[in-house]
């Protein structure tokens, strides 16, 4: 699927099959359709039919794609695994133990899998995503395609977080930037695909129609709206009974408090509320007496403590922590 908002870049990066890159990397937010787009251009340049608005859908190729086997095609994505001695993932950039990464021997099998003879005398195409979970070992395997590319050959490397890569590998491919669309597009998109009130998922999302989608979710959505209310009045906050109801979602609700805490910043320093709109009056209330000084620390504080979320020494202390800091900060303007 080539969603509407990425629909002119699909066309700019496939006018001309002849300059097709042999690596592209697709960079941008979460939630706006890059792998998707990525997944097209694979179905387009192995195509036997390939139009300018993409694959035709009923060559043989394009119904061995559908099906996930055709031969020509490989995707590699991170895999649970614990790091073992030599072969660690640095702290700043995943968990040490029981981190999603990917290894140097997936790498491998792309790099054997593209040096091969096309079944079909066309292209071998390679999708890496997300390609910052490649750990030091597998990307550094990844450059010598990327150096000395067989002919026929598209790499298409999907990133969330670009700065994550190695900047050799930055530096030897095609930089293409996916960005958010423009509101309106996404709350239309948004609307025909059954959300009647797109408008509070959307900036939640950060305007990435995606996200936004699993957002409106009815049972996370009001898991949202309760959390947003014990936010809301932090001298009546309960920090330890919020932290056991909520520890159980605990990516959720630091998310929630991270995107709560941007909109208290952003209200002291611009007047503005992105992501909960519909509480800004409550958020500019807290953040009128709320310390500035004290608001960037917490900031910090939570933007460090994301690495612990997906496995944490005790999910309710690490909770409970963050909300009695929250409480102190903010309490006063309750």
């Amino acid at each position: 699927m080539i969603h509407p908002w990425n629909a002119s870049l699909f066309r700019q990066l496939t006018a001309n099959p002849a300059h097709l890159p042999h690596a592209l990397l697709l960079h941008g937010p979460a939630g706006v359709g890059k792998l998707d787009l990525a997944r097209e251009l694979a179905r387009w340049a192995l195509c036997q039919q390939p139009r300018a608005d993409g694959a035709c859908g009923v060559c043989d190729a394009c119904n061995w794609f559908d099906q996930g086997n055709h031969p020509d095609f490989r995707r590699v994505e991170p895999v649970e695994t614990e790091a073992e001695e030599g072969d660690a993932v640095p702290a700043k950039k995943a968990p040490k133990k029981g981190g999603r990464i990917i290894k140097v021997e997936a790498i491998r099998e792309i790099t054997d899998f593209l040096n091969l003879t096309a079944h079909r005398g066309g292209w071998r195409v390679a999708l890496i995503h997300p390609a910052e979970f490649m750990n030091p070992a597998a990307a550094n395997a990844l450059l010598k395609t990327l150096e000395e590319p067989p002919a026929r050959v598209l790499l298409l490397l999907v990133s969330h977080q670009p700065r994550r890569l190695l900047a050799t590998v930055i530096s030897r491919c095609r930089k293409v930037a996916v960005p958010l669309p423009e509101r309106e597009t996404a709350l239309a998109w948004l609307r025909a695909a059954g959300l009647p009130e797109p408008a509070s998922p959307l900036a939640e999302a950060g305007g990435a129609p995606l996200a936004a989608l699993g957002y409106a979710e009815p049972e996370r959505a009001a898991r949202r709206e309760a959390f947003l209310d014990l936010l809301a009045q932090p001298r009546q906050l309960d920090a330890c009974q919020a932290a056991q109801a909520f520890q159980p979602v605990l990516a959720e609700a630091w998310g929630w408090l991270t995107r709560w805490l941007h909109d208290l910043l952003a209200q002291r320093l611009a007047g503005q509320t992105h992501y909960f709109p519909s509480r800004s009056d409550t958020i500019a209330r807290i953040a009128a007496a709320s310390g500035l000084v004290e608001l960037l620390a917490f900031q910090r504080e939570l933007a460090q403590a994301g690495r612990w979320l997906r496995h944490p020494l005790n999910a309710q202390l690490l909770l409970e922590s963050w909300l009695i800091r929250y409480s102190e900060i903010a309490g006063a303007s309750a």
